[in-house]
């Protein structure tokens, strides 16, 4: 593609490059969408909404204006939810969501954000349509009946299609539409409480010609091109709700590892029923193997038990449903506690008095778990001194209590308590107990060197509660403010040893711990308790960690590290190095903070400061970087289409930027420009010399040349100054073929009113439209369908009269010279877009204008009259054979409703498309030859390469 934009924005350059502040601007941002959607249609005065078929790509490209060029975010919302799905730091304008999904419609906000003024967010609301294929279900008005099921019953045919927007049903038997009205035993209706979702079509007392075949088509009038559905229905004598059978017992109890297959048979139903398996709870487990009505599960765990469920459905009646419960054999969590004599203060395990012993298991089933007691090995059976029962299983389930009634001497010894189940296969828990005259209640303290406990943040530390007593029991750990969650992120520890151990100890974790003797494996009492103090140490923590100071030669810098915690807060010193150089040493006294001042920056005073903070957990360090680099130029993207052709195998392309903060270091002397092709590794550099100060918002242009079509480039900017270089700054340039022009930017892409004209073309959106315009002509919104998009119009209102005109004037456009061994015909395609809406709309022509050429004017195109509230397009070619303009001229009609629009201006190489071309009022502009649009700038050879400023 050789056409290009002509750049005759030079002067308009130079006059940005002198206006200071002025080239910085608010981002602006507007939402495009690339055409593949169903519909865009106006939801509010500045929303859309973007109709999209599910399954389709949706893409969405947010165009920002802004300088320094604004970062863009998408989010999304749906509801009172917000999924943030894209967050990006690069200029990532377009959203791309291939495969769309019903659940991904909601509303799009694309945000761009460059810190000057608020940032600008435009929306705009996805819509994804879909229609699922229909359902028909059957049902009757009475209990079903055992033969002739539906014999002079009422039948209902419900049909149902989830969709978006809402389906629209059609009934029909066999070939016949049925028709609310057009038979009287048929009645066509939606229930009330579902109106839109659901067609029911009701056959009154069944007739022999109701036996038949019907269909239910599903339909959304075609929109998205989604097609109509359609699903059928036999309803005969033998039409019957589904019945089944498990062939197995309920519930099923078995032994882990075993395998276990489920087998459901229909026994009735008409049409053949569907069987499915599902679970009560959670999902079927994946090792399952499913063969028609029958689920084998391969060995089988304790995490496959539950509830399974077989579901016969044929879409007659309600579904068949036979349920069986799984129970898996287990044994676990073994546990003991010894109870003493309840009528005596003191806890003491003494002779004369009572003592029980408890056992507890968990068991699956329960009501297989048995119990047997052993004293010293041998079997022990319940007397009237050793009674022996079992807990009732809803107060505690799984425990067994054998009582010691007047305990005597000859009753010390070993006790064993023994869990299994009856149907075997699971293994036994065996919890011994032993009873002597060592056998105490606890007791717990805590070691007076371990409390209050004092460590380092990072360290590994053993909080201790000595534990005495025969058995020991559990201990648990906890923090003494019962609302603050243990280390591991639990409201509780346990302990077999008393001993907590914290790995990588926090200042978070600073604080009284409480330990307590829990009552299983020990006594049954009363909980004992101690009180541990841990105290962690941390260095100071200080702002700011790192902080880069720019300045220049000559000036003074003071750098300052301000103290936020630390613990201990007291013998707080602190230290300023250069480097390894040691700058100075303090003592903080009631201050926060130390300073540290360089008076005058010179190259020795360039570097990096550190400042330490310190107490006897460690240091903390401020960091800052005095440096004299310039900061890194912005580029300016905002200009249009800036590139152009001066030769038939190279382009050009004019480089804009500014300077962030240039007084923020020494004046900067030249920048060192890097370019190399896109995908190579070398760079080509050469320096750009500065003379004088940049001004901030100054905009610098440098023309870049001898650039090879239709190649990419990178381009590198690197400011220097008398310290040396500063920050680089990196873009893409591209080469564009073919000029386009939507009238979104400031300058409206160098189009330039006509002086000898009456009155002048406006730029114009919905959005920012005067409340008081005529109604009743004109655009109610930009090409693309958005209010805030720009198009150029022409106001008919008062004081214009009739017969007065407006003409715009494109950039000028050269051809590059002729080729003579090439083809001898070359054509462009120039396209417009154009709205005539009104009942006074005058003319519009096209002109061709070439070089040379001033007073005469060649018509391309015209049209005039009311052409509807539409934009239409006309698509003309040129055989242009020197440098030329297109002229727009806007002629007003009779009254004030004749308002003209153009929009999206285009003109590319090559002939228009034959379906695009417009015939009516047409004319060609001259006999083509070979030849190539490029640039004709004004001031193009005004030193070429040469900085702009």
């Amino acid at each position: 593609m050789d056409l290009v934009y002509g750049l005759v924005w030079l002067l308009t350059v130079l006059l940005e490059g002198i206006s200071g502040q002025g080239v910085y601007a608010p981002p602006t941002v507007r939402i495009v969408h690339s055409g593949l959607a169903c519909n865009i249609e106006e939801e509010r005065y500045s929303e859309r909404v973007y109709t999209i078929r599910e399954g389709e790509t949706l893409e969405l490209t947010c165009l920002v204006t802004g300088h320094p060029r604004p970062q863009i975010r998408w989010t999304k919302t749906a509801g009172s939810a917000s999924d943030r799905f894209q967050d990006s730091s690069v200029f990532n304008e377009t959203l791309r969501i291939t495969n769309i999904q019903r659940h991904q419609g909601g509303r799009y906000y694309c945000k761009a954000e460059n810190g000057l003024g608020s940032p600008a967010i435009k929306s705009i609301r996805v819509d994804v349509y879909y229609l699922d294929d229909p359902v028909v279900t059957v049902h009757q008005s009475i209990g079903e009946a055992k033969e002739q099921f539906y014999y002079e019953r009422t039948v209902f045919l419900r049909c149902v299609a989830n969709s978006n927007p809402p389906v629209r049903y059609s009934w029909r038997r066999g070939q016949e539409v049925l028709l609310q009205g057009s038979d009287k035993g048929v009645e066509i209706y939606e229930p009330f409480f579902t109106q839109g979702e659901t067609k029911i079509l009701k056959l009154k007392n069944l007739r022999p010609q109701d036996y038949a075949n019907y269909s239910c088509i599903a339909s959304v009038r075609n929109v998205c091109n989604i097609p109509d559905k359609m699903v059928s229905f036999r309803l005969s004598n033998k039409t019957a709700s589904p019945s089944i059978k498990l062939l197995v017992d309920d519930p099923i109890v078995v032994n882990p590892g075993e395998a276990i297959t489920l087998v459901c048979v229909t026994t009735g139903g008409e049409p053949t029923p569907s069987l499915t398996w599902v679970r009560s709870f959670g999902t079927l487990p994946e090792k399952i193997v499913l063969n028609g009505g029958t689920l084998t599960i391969p060995a089988i765990t304790s995490d496959d038990a539950g509830t399974y469920s077989c579901i016969a459905n044929n879409n007659v009646g309600n579904p068949a449903k036979k349920s069986t419960n799984i129970i898996v054999r287990a044994l676990k969590k073994g546990r003991f506690w010894i109870t003493p004599d309840p009528y005596h203060k003191d806890d003491n395990i003494q002779i004369g008095r009572e003592v029980k012993i408890s056992c507890q298991v968990e068991a699956v089933p329960s009501e297989e778990l048995t119990f047997s007691w052993f004293k010293n090995g041998r079997p022990l059976r319940s007397s009237e001194r050793m009674v022996i029962t079992q807990t009732d299983p809803d107060v505690s389930p799984g425990t067994t209590n054998l009582d010691i009634i007047d305990l005597k001497f000859t009753d010390f010894g070993t006790y064993t308590c023994v869990a299994s189940l009856k149907g075997g296969g699971i293994s036994d828990i065996s919890i011994d107990v032993n009873i002597s005259s060592s056998t105490v209640p606890p007791n717990l303290t805590v070691p007076q060197e371990k409390s209050p406990l004092v460590t380092r943040e990072g360290d590994t530390i053993e909080l201790q509660c000595q534990v005495t007593g025969k058995p020991k029991p559990i201990i648990l750990w906890s923090r003494a403010d019962k609302e603050v969650a243990m280390p591991d992120g639990t409201m509780q520890m346990e302990s077999y040893d008393g001993t907590l151990r914290i790995v990588n100890v926090s200042r978070e974790m600073s604080g009284m711990y409480r330990c307590q003797t829990s009552q299983y494996n020990g006594f049954n009492v009363k909980p004992r308790e101690a009180l541990v103090q841990l105290i962690v140490q941390y260095p100071p923590a200080v702002e700011p960690a790192f902080l880069e100071i720019r300045q220049g030669q000559d000036r003074s810098v003071t750098m300052s590290c301000r103290v936020l915690r630390a613990y201990p807060i007291r013998v707080l010193t602190y230290e300023w190095r250069l480097g390894n150089k040691l700058l100075r040493t303090g003592q903080f006294d009631s201050q926060e903070y130390t300073e540290y001042p360089v008076k005058s920056l010179s190259n020795e005073n360039y570097g990096v400061y550190n400042c330490s903070i310190i107490n006897e957990a460690g240091a903390g360090r401020c960091s800052f970087l005095v440096t004299g680099k310039a900061y890194a130029p912005e580029f300016y993207y905002d200009t249009y289409n800036p590139v152009w052709q001066n030769r038939h195998r190279v382009y050009s392309y004019s480089l804009q930027w500014t300077q962030m903060n240039p007084d923020a270091v020494d004046r900067i002397v030249a920048y060192r420009l890097g370019i190399r092709q896109a995908g190579q590794q070398r760079w080509w550099e050469q320096e750009i010399k500065i003379n004088g100060n940049i001004q901030k918002g100054e905009l610098i242009t440098y023309n870049l040349t001898e650039l090879i079509k239709p190649e990419a480039y990178e381009v590198r900017l690197t400011p220097l100054t008398k310290f040396g270089e500063g920050d680089s700054t990196i873009r893409v340039i591209k080469y564009t073929g073919e000029f386009h022009c939507g009238f979104e930017d400031g300058n409206i892409c160098l189009f330039t009113q006509d002086d000898t004209d009456n009155f002048d073309w406006t730029k114009q959106s919905t959005a920012t439209r005067n409340t008081k315009y005529t109604p009743n002509t004109g655009p109610n919104a930009d090409r693309s369908g958005s209010k805030e998009g720009f198009y150029m119009y022409i106001e008919t209102s008062r004081p214009r009269l009739e017969g007065e005109k407006a003409r715009l004037l494109s950039p000028v456009f050269s051809i590059a010279p002729k080729n003579p061994y090439g083809p001898t015909n070359t054509a462009y395609c120039f396209s417009f877009f154009y709205h005539m809406y009104g009942q006074h709309i005058g003319v519009l022509n096209v002109y061709l204008r070439l070089k040379g050429q001033t007073t005469i004017e060649n018509p391309l195109w015209s049209s005039s009259g009311n052409k509807g509230q539409r934009w239409n397009e006309a698509h003309v070619n040129i055989y242009p054979i020197t440098s030329f303009q297109l002229i727009f001229e806007g002629i007003r009609g009779p009254g004030i409703e004749g308002d003209i629009a153009i929009d999206d201006v285009s003109i590319a190489e090559g002939e228009c498309a034959k379906q695009d071309l417009t015939t009516k009022n047409s004319v060609d502009g001259a006999v083509g030859i070979l030849v190539h649009l490029w640039l004709f700038p004004v001031i193009i050879l005004i030193s070429i390469l040469s900085p702009r400023r």
